[in-house]
């Protein structure tokens, strides 16, 4: 999938006049590209639509209209852009009392390529996960992931008979949910439209 340029940007005041739109039609999207993993990991997936409402949203916040902290922003949320052949997603360790986010993020210490994979027809892809997010005794809620698929693997989001779920083999939680059909014509649709994808269009 192509990677966003500053072209791609709107400036802030070209982005508050389209905002509500575009704000309404990535929160639609994303209910086809959200997934509960058990009851504290969610998995969010990415492509440019996504991840151009975050940095037209981090400009916005963040009042940034020079050039090069602009493209500074697209250099970093640009990682998230899959490439061929690739699914990319945000995970959330989702905790809602705040006494217990430190216990859980402890308990899931390890949570890595080893216990974390998509299931596609009985064939085991592990996640690969973002640097930075996790040392051997702590883990961020945050993590950004990636599964690397083969030719084949890719043609069978296409194909409701053919099993695609989540695995999660951690030594503290152990989970597993198959992709709504919604999800996988989601991601499907990612796969057709590639580098031809057009935010603004």
């Amino acid at each position: 999938m192509k990677k966003i340029e500053l072209s791609d940007i709107k400036n802030i005041a070209e982005y508050e006049k389209i905002r509500q739109n575009f704000r309404s039609k990535i929160i639609s999207m994303k209910k086809d590209r959200r997934l509960k993993v058990g009851d504290k990991i969610t998995l969010t997936f990415e492509n440019r639509y996504t991840v151009t409402f975050q940095i037209e949203e981090m400009m916005r916040i963040e009042r940034i209209v020079d050039d090069t902290k602009i493209n500074e922003e697209i250099e970093t949320y640009n990682e998230l852009i899959p490439r061929e052949n690739e699914l990319s997603a945000t995970l959330f360790v989702e905790v809602d009392e705040q006494s217990e986010i430190k216990p859980v993020l402890d308990s899931l210490v390890g949570l890595n390529k080893d216990s974390f994979y998509m299931q596609i027809e009985g064939r085991m892809i592990p996640a690969v996960f973002e640097e930075g997010h996790s040392t051997d005794d702590r883990i961020s809620a945050v993590q950004y992931v990636r599964f690397k698929l083969l030719p084949d693997e890719v043609k069978a989001f296409a194909k409701p008979s053919v099993p695609i779920r989540i695995v999660v083999k951690h030594k503290n939680y152990k989970t597993e949910v198959d992709l709504p059909e919604a999800m996988r014509e989601a991601l499907q649709n990612d796969f057709e439209q590639g580098n031809s994808m057009n935010v603004w269009n």
